[in-house]
């Protein structure tokens, strides 16, 4: 079958945290003494691990007004568990705010650039993320929502990967079947997922260890190591 569609994860795949963290925002060591910070990586580890266990259960977040409630008691409970790092209400308040409405807070890999424009010509593209609704938002920042037809956000479904609302959300907004599609995702499971709706899997591995393990491992998915190989196929 031919194929039409493209759907396409975000993190790992399209684009990175700025600072290497996902909840460690651009903006974040100047409310907090990065010195002591690195002093604490255990606790500040286990500190992020709690509050994750808090956000990881907010399953439906429809506004960025509702992200940012939810993250700013993230980042209490982050901080509650770190007291040495000595933080205040108000500068909880403004890293929260940096996470939900600083849309530079992402930096897309160079070969998005070289790519989507191509691909978007011949393919009709869909996002879909696990995420929380600002990702739309750094996208339209960036200058790429518009190669999208379809952008899927787990948070704004109630749902996330592996779940086959997920997939059929994007291939429903597509107009195609799941044969006319491929998937592209950085995590295994989420590839699993796809496979079984008959949509055809590319597992990315960006970092060199990982893509020679997997390339290696990996028996049920297609494992390329960017985008290019994925242009390179269906250009």
């Amino acid at each position: 079958m031919i194929i039409k569609g493209i759907l396409i994860d975000s993190g790992r795949v399209l684009n990175r945290p700025r600072t290497g963290h996902w909840f460690i925002t651009p903006n974040f060591f100047t409310k907090v003494d990065k010195k002591i910070f690195n002093q604490l990586s255990k606790k500040t580890k286990e500190a992020f691990l709690k509050a994750g266990e808090y956000i990881s259960k907010q399953f439906l977040i429809e506004t960025e007004e509702d992200e940012y409630k939810h993250f700013l008691k993230f980042y209490r409970i982050f901080f509650e568990n770190v007291p040495e790092l000595n933080v205040n209400d108000e500068d909880i308040e403004y890293i929260a705010k940096d996470l939900v409405y600083n849309y530079d807070k992402y930096q897309f890999f160079k070969d998005v650039y070289d790519t989507l424009p191509i691909l978007k010509n011949k393919y009709k593209l869909a996002v879909v993320s696990d995420a929380w609704p600002s990702l739309e938002n750094v996208f339209i920042k960036a200058g790429f929502r518009d190669y999208f037809s379809s952008f899927v956000v787990s948070s704004l479904l109630g749902v996330a990967k592996p779940n086959h609302l997920m997939y059929e959300t994007a291939l429903n907004d597509l107009n195609i079947l799941p044969e006319e599609a491929i998937f592209i995702d950085d995590s295994v499971r989420n590839c699993d997922g796809a496979k079984k709706l008959g949509v055809k899997t590319y597992l990315i591995c960006r970092e060199l260890r990982e893509y020679i393990y997997y390339k290696l491992t990996c028996r049920n998915h297609i494992v390329v190591r960017n985008l290019h190989s994925i242009l390179k196929k269906y250009n």
